[in-house]
């Protein structure tokens, strides 16, 4: 990842972290040519409530931080899994359950994944 995608990334993690995300995940793309962006970063959240409440977090974050707006955001209706594309990132905030039936940490084999510890 570029230094401005990581930067990015720090500004989206922080936001996440706020409202007390969990199971962050960072999936680094950087090194593969056919991939769709830079980076994931997936997280999940307890209630649709909560991935909501995550979703507004990473957007100050990264509006305050990064001077960063999304794209386009996916998923607010019902919040099992809210997509926000950064253009070089994209945010994927999950339920468990859809999480879990979805797996996107482990459908590129080639990515680098960090997984980021849980605060509490």
């Amino acid at each position: 990842m570029n230094l401005q995608t990581e930067q990015l990334v720090g500004h989206i993690q922080a936001g996440i972290e706020e409202k007390k995300g969990h199971d962050i995940v960072v999936a680094d793309f950087s090194g593969i040519p056919e991939a769709v962006c830079q980076a994931f970063v997936i997280c999940t959240g307890n209630s649709p409530s909560h991935v909501q409440a995550l979703t507004d977090s990473v957007e100050e974050f990264t509006r305050n931080g990064a001077g960063a707006r999304p794209s386009a955001v996916a998923g607010l209706r019902n919040a099992q899994w809210v997509a926000m594309d950064y253009g070089t990132v994209i945010v994927h905030l999950f339920l468990r359950e859809a999480r879990e039936f979805y797996d996107l940490e482990h459908l590129w084999a080639d990515a680098s994944i960090t997984e980021i510890p849980n605060l509490d």
